[in-house]
């Protein structure tokens, strides 16, 4: 299973968020390009980065940090937060980005996601965030109609990479992923899942790969010294 370290953006900081709340705010690390540095140091293979300026405004913020921390840290990144135009995914596309999460888009304007995933093949990555099993958008500002499940085969033909799929109760709080919902999903697409939300510990890890997850995303337990760096590699089996 792939592991990728994530790393959250506002405000030109490395932060985290409780539940997607933007009050609820810990910040981390004012160098988020060093932040990846001992990350990749550390034997990270790829790394998460996430602008949530640019999921609260609906367009890219973040896009030049986005671009030193690529640059500095030379492994495979996926981005996401307000990547709501072709133009914005082919931008961070020429920038070297391999793969770009798009989320409210596949609610809100399901023929671009098309588009995307016709003009960028293999590196479109659908962004799955659920509250209570339905899909929010908007940086999980609103909630939306559609459940997760239902959102993923809608788009089941498209060339896309993988989904991400987040739990946004579980998001932040270290509570353990919701592996009910997450194995529901799994079970539903034929795309690789890569999890997200509530990891804690090693034993977590262990939990999501077992349910043939593809990948999972770790970020509050990296931060808060609870799950070390190589302990998560090793129980990812990503090394």
């Amino acid at each position: 299973m792939d592991l990728w370290p994530a790393i959250d953006l506002r405000g030109g900081r490395c932060v985290r968020l409780r539940q997607g709340d933007y009050e609820r705010e810990t910040v981390f690390d004012a160098d988020p390009v060093e932040v990846a540095r001992r990350f990749v140091a550390a034997g990270a293979r790829r790394l998460h980065l996430v602008d949530l300026d640019g999921a609260k405004a609906g367009g890219p913020v973040q896009a030049d940090l986005v671009a030193r921390i690529a640059a500095a840290a030379a492994v495979p990144c996926q981005v996401g937060g307000g990547i709501r135009t072709l133009a914005t995914a082919s931008h961070y596309a020429a920038l070297g980005i391999s793969r770009l999460v798009v989320g409210s888009v596949a609610v809100e304007e399901p023929e671009l996601l098309v588009s995307l995933a016709e003009t960028l093949p293999g590196r479109i990555v659908l962004g799955l965030d659920a509250r209570d099993g339905r899909v929010a958008v908007r940086g999980w500002q609103e909630t939306s109609s559609i459940t997760a499940r239902e959102l993923v085969r809608r788009h089941a033909r498209l060339p896309l990479a993988a989904v991400v799929y987040t739990d946004i109760a579980t998001d932040g709080m270290l509570s353990g992923p919701n592996l009910a919902a997450l194995a529901d999903l799994i079970a539903a697409s034929d795309l690789p899942v890569v999890a997200s939300g509530g990891i804690a510990g090693a034993d977590d890890l262990r939990d999501v790969a077992r349910l043939g997850a593809a990948g999972c995303i770790v970020g509050r337990a990296l931060y808060d010294g609870g799950l070390d760096l190589g302990a998560a590699l090793e129980a990812a089996g990503d090394r």
